[in-house]
């Protein structure tokens, strides 16, 4: 009886082909499956504990913070987990199914399971029949497996992605609710320091922990709510979170800045006169006239940093010392920095107050274009504070009778009268700026208690300090103030009489009432005190807060 070899071929073939498939969907895929997703397992979780982990990177470049796990290392993670699978996968195929249980066990008539041979020719032979349908069964596994392997990646990869664009949103979300909240406050913030003045989007935050500059402390690929720092250390990345605790330097030029600058609206106010105009004097006046009113209003005062408190501390010193203060000396100055505001709200991001930057250059710098030019700091002017010395003007020396002229003499009049010290920074003020239109300027006349005594000169008696000085021939200077600012408003103070031992309290007052009319017109408005500043002519005193006849509560730290 003659055999079909072809019928035997083909029993062979379909016998192996169903065997292949029943290995394959009985053990062999899920054994490839279950291996490959325990490697990629293992992958993504942390290797020996107290071991570096080589997928982790170092701190590298000029920001010392890990960058968030969603922005890099997740993708990494991801990587070394697919190639786990993948390379699981490969070994099972090549070198643990068809090397060794086909190759070396059922070819050579072993159990493919022990590696034990048969003892019989026919179990050798049965053995030696089964190992194409093994090769085929872990040819199946290892395809399935990858198909499914490759779904499972997919989905996970799409998971990745709704990570990282949750991730991003929230990124985008703090940093736009920042900005809108910086915004809506007015807050620019730019650096008091001479030499620099630059403004910038965000300061260097100094780590507490180790010291580390980070100059990228704000949502984005270094964490949304937080950057880990080299030291371990967590650093929130908003103002609102609490970044504003941290010490704070300019990018720029590296020196400290004070804990407002960023949470708080910076207002510029450059007191602009010549040599001897009075400058100086009129700062300590208004230093001492906004403690005043801190004592019987909302109006709450206090140093932005401890090295304004101590230049304050020593312009005090001297005008008790020598009833004069020092002129002022060098280049560019650097801001005495006040934050003044309203009330005692428990969250001080919510309180309405101002970081006001008050800057007392030499009468030198004003003197012409080129010296102006260099005083970078009056493009960012909020408002300009004009001291007038009347008596340095020509036109009044000239109607000095008598004695006058000695009192005139006596009282160290400036350089240059204020027609002429206007006339030599206005033009720069508007080519540095270019916003003097919308700026307020508040010229205070100097040296009242001179004034007083000269009877050659009407008294500026009342309010109308403007009348009074078209009167003695300024009125030029008057429609200048007017034509070229968006509101101008006078006053006549004596800084001899609003400081030291035996100082009015009314001339304290009145002295600080310039620099609060023109931080009412940034929005700051502290009740009594700016209804004063405002409508210097009628000026009215407030109230005192608390019960009749008792004192507020001192407001002010300075």
């Amino acid at each position: 009886m003659a055999v079909n070899a072809g019928l035997v071929l083909q029993i062979l073939g379909v016998a192996t082909g169903v065997i292949g498939a029943a290995v394959c969907l009985g053990y062999g895929l899920w054994r490839f499956l279950g291996l490959a997703l325990g490697a990629a397992w293992t992958a993504l979780g942390p290797r020996t504990p107290g071991t570096p982990d080589p997928r982790v990177g170092s701190y590298g470049g000029t920001e010392p913070g890990q960058p968030a796990y969603w922005a890099r290392q997740m993708w990494i993670d991801a990587v070394a987990a697919a190639r786990a699978a993948a390379h699981t996968v490969r070994y099972l195929l090549v070198h643990h199914w068809l090397d060794e249980i086909v190759r070396h066990r059922l070819l050579s008539g072993r159990n493919g399971s022990t590696g034990d041979r048969a003892e019989h020719v026919l179990g050798r032979l049965l053995l030696r029949l089964l190992a194409p349908a093994t090769a085929l069964a872990a040819l199946l596994s290892a395809l399935l497996s990858c198909v499914l392997l490759l779904g499972i990646a997919l989905a996970f990869a799409a998971q990745l992605l709704l990570v990282s664009g949750v991730a991003l949103a929230g990124v985008l979300a703090g940093r736009s609710a920042e900005r809108l909240w910086k915004l809506a406050r007015g807050i620019r913030m730019k650096c008091p320091y001479p030499g620099c003045y630059r403004p910038f989007p965000l300061a260097v935050h100094i780590c507490p922990g180790c010291g580390a500059a980070h100059r990228e402390l704000r949502p984005g690929r270094y964490g949304a709510l937080r950057h880990v720092c080299r030291c371990g250390r967590a650093l929130p990345t908003t103002a609102l979170a609490g970044r504003r605790k941290l010490t704070a330097r300019c990018p720029h030029c590296d020196q400290g800045l004070p804990p407002a600058v960023g949470t708080t609206r910076v207002v510029h106010v450059p007191l602009i006169g010549g040599t001897s105009a009075g400058k100086t004097m009129l700062m300590a006046a208004m230093l001492d006239g906004l403690r005043a009113w801190s004592h019987e209003s909302a109006l709450t005062v206090e140093f932005a940093s401890p090295a304004d408190r101590r230049e304050a501390n020593t312009l005090g010193r001297q005008v008790e010392s020598t009833g004069w203060a020092l002129k002022t000396q060098g280049g560019q100055p650097r801001a005495l920095m006040l934050l003044v505001g309203r009330g005692h709200g428990r969250l001080r991001l919510l309180r309405r107050q101002r970081l006001l930057y008050l800057y007392d250059p030499m009468g030198e710098s004003l003197r012409d274009a080129d010296t102006t030019r260099r005083q970078e700091y009056l493009a960012h002017a909020d408002g300009v504070l004009l001291v007038a010395d009347v008596l340095a003007s020509p036109a009044v020396r000239r109607t000095l009778r008598g004695g006058d002229g000695q009192l005139a003499v006596a009282a160290r009049p400036a350089d240059l009268g204020p027609v002429e010290t206007y006339a030599g920074f206005t033009g720069e003020l508007q080519g540095l700026g270019g916003r003097r239109r919308r700026l307020g300027v508040a010229a205070v006349v100097t040296k009242r208690d001179v004034l007083d005594r000269l009877d050659s000169l009407p008294r500026p008696e009342g309010g109308a300090v403007d009348a009074w000085l078209a009167e003695i021939g300024l009125g030029e200077l008057v429609r200048a103030l007017g034509h070229d600012f968006a509101a101008a408003r006078y006053w006549a103070v004596s800084a001899h009489a609003a400081t030291g031992a035996g100082a009015l309290a009314s001339e304290q007052r009145r002295a600080a009432e310039p620099v609060l009319w023109l931080l009412s017109r940034t929005g700051l408005r502290i009740g009594g005190a700016a209804a004063a500043a405002e409508e210097p002519r009628l000026p009215r005193l407030p109230r005192p807060r608390g019960r009749t006849g008792r004192t507020a509560a001192d407001r002010s730290s300075l």
